[in-house]
Parts: C-alpha cells; structure tokens; sequence
C-alpha cells in the first residue's frame, strides 16, 4: 500500500466518525439545548462533502509535480523515529499551516475556495467539514514544500496536516467554554469562533492549527470578548446560500469577472492575488477598510482624568 493509499484509508475510516459526531451534535442542540439548527445548511455541508470525494478522483493538483522535484532535490533525509525530526515537524508545519491560512484570508485567489469554508451562518461540527471544492487546484500544499526541502516525503507532510485538520475539527463548536490557560497554547474553540466571526473587530484573526503561538508572535491573536457575540459568515453575503454548487463556484465566476474588468496589469494583479474586496477606487470591503469604519463608529473614549459628562 503506497502512503496516499494510506491517508486515504485514514480518511475513509474517521469520516464516518466525523459525521455521526456532526449529527449528535445537531440533535443535542436542537433537542437538548432547543437551538434552531439549520438543517439545510447541515445538508449543504454533507453535499459540499460528498463532491469533494468526488473531485479526489481527479489525481492532479498544482503541488504534486513540485513536490516530487522538491523531494528529489532534498537537502536532508529526516527519520521519524528522532523525537527531534518529529518535533521540527511538528513545529514547521504548524509555522507553514499558519502562513498558509493567512494567505487563504489576505489573498483573494486562495480566499476563492476557502471561503467556501466560512459561509455557514451557525457555527458547529458539520461546518468543520464544509472544506470547499478546489482548494488542491489553487496550489495551497506549496506552502509547506520547505518541509520536503528538510528531507520529509511528501507522504509524511500531508498525513500530518492532515491530522493536523482532524485535529481543528472538534474547534467549531459554539457551546465549548475558553479553556484557562490553553487560550496560551493551543488554538481552541474560543479562538476558532473567533477567526471564523464576521465582525469587523475579529476579522483576519487566529490563524493557527494546532497551536495559537504564532498568532500571539505576528500580532494576529485577537481574544473572544464577553460583550460581543460572534456573528458568523461571509462578511460579503450575510445570508449564506445552502447550494453547495453556488457556494463554491460564483467566487471563482466573480473573480474571473474582475480579472476580466481590469484595466490594466496591476489590477488584473491585485483581483488575483490582492486582499478579497479589493477595489481598485479604494471603496472596497477589504478586512482592514472594514474594521477601519468599525473603529471610526466607536465613539471616542474620554482621556485619562478628563471630565466625564454628566446625565441628566
């Protein structure tokens, strides 16, 4: 059995797992803790899953032929039977996973199918597996070829940010409480409720995989906050459609309309590979116009030892 075959078998192993966990999970809400789960969207979910066992048919994706150049131009050969060669890969993948997602927020050619993975309205179990279609197309395994550069196979990277995605799979759920002192250490549901709200004071926040350190070191940690809720979704379709087709297929038509439209090479540039809401007159729904209009709304904290008004 070759190490594809082996993720593979991984795979079909823990899926079954996954869902019946994404089911118990909406019966226990809707039945125990009377919550209006959203049905259609947990269907949306399952059909977004199914097509994309489908689309793993398809033995291509722009990494594959790179990363079997990169292993044979290797400049080391590491064993994972060194619990030195297990943490570095353990500790890189989690810096190239970090990086990678950053991208997939920043980069509007990446966000094209990420965003697929962001665009259930309620955030639970079955939203974990709703991964989007042509992820593997846009070339996301590239960021993690200076692991295979390091002398790990490319079998080896890929089960473990496969497990490493297993891994964030119990992270969306809204019922789970901050977790003390692993806030620190580990990417938790807090955190993930985070990154996936649409609100303007958490957008492009809590990158991390595994573990939220790097998030802490680059100055992208944003912490969960008691007086505001997380409101989940597309910032740029507040209502997400339930048609799996739609959900993955129109950013790319949309994408392909800008590039289309654009007027010269350096905006052809910034829709391919600009900041998702990208305009090229400035008045776009870039992350960073929208929280700069969020902090323009707040009104102004009064100064240290500035007199306060009095109301009447």
């Amino acid at each position: 059995m070759t190490g594809m075959q082996e993720i593979g078998t991984l795979y079909l192993v823990l899926l079954p797992v996954v869902m019946i966990a994404g089911l118990v999970e909406a019966l226990w809400l809707q039945y125990r803790r009377g919550v209006a789960y959203d049905w259609k969207a947990w269907g949306c979910s399952l059909a977004d899953l199914a097509g994309r066992r489908l689309l793993a048919f398809i033995p291509y994706t722009l990494a594959a032929p790179w990363l079997a150049w990169v292993w044979d131009h290797r400049l080391f050969t590491q064993s994972l039977d060194s619990v030195w060669s297990v943490l570095l890969l353990f500790v890189g993948l989690e810096f190239f996973y970090y990086w990678y997602h950053r991208v997939s927020h920043t980069s509007r050619w990446f966000w094209a199918a990420h965003s697929v993975h962001h665009s259930p309205n309620q955030f639970n179990l079955a939203a974990a597996y709703r991964l989007g279609w042509f992820g593997k197309f846009t070339g996301t395994s590239l960021f993690f070829t200076p692991l295979v550069l390091l002398g790990f196979t490319p079998t080896t990277v890929l089960t473990a940010l496969f497990l490493n995605l297993l891994y964030q799979f119990w992270l969306h759920a809204d019922w789970i409480p901050r977790l003390g002192w692993l806030e620190y250490v580990l990417n938790t549901p807090s955190s993930h409720r985070v990154h996936h709200a649409r609100n303007p004071e958490y957008l492009d926040a809590n990158y991390g995989g595994v573990l939220i350190v790097f998030d802490r070191l680059f100055g992208t940690y944003v912490a969960e906050r008691k007086d505001l809720p997380c409101d989940y979704g597309l910032v740029a379709q507040p209502t997400s459609s339930r048609n799996p087709i739609a959900l993955n297929v129109l950013p790319w038509i949309g994408l392909a309309k800008d590039v289309a439209s654009a007027r010269s090479p350096r905006e052809a540039w910034m829709f391919l590979f600009g900041p998702p809401g990208w305009r090229p007159d400035g008045k776009g729904l870039t992350a960073a116009e929208l929280k700069k209009r969020a902090a323009e709304a707040q009104p102004a904290r009064p100064r240290r030892g500035q007199p306060q008004p009095i109301m009447g």
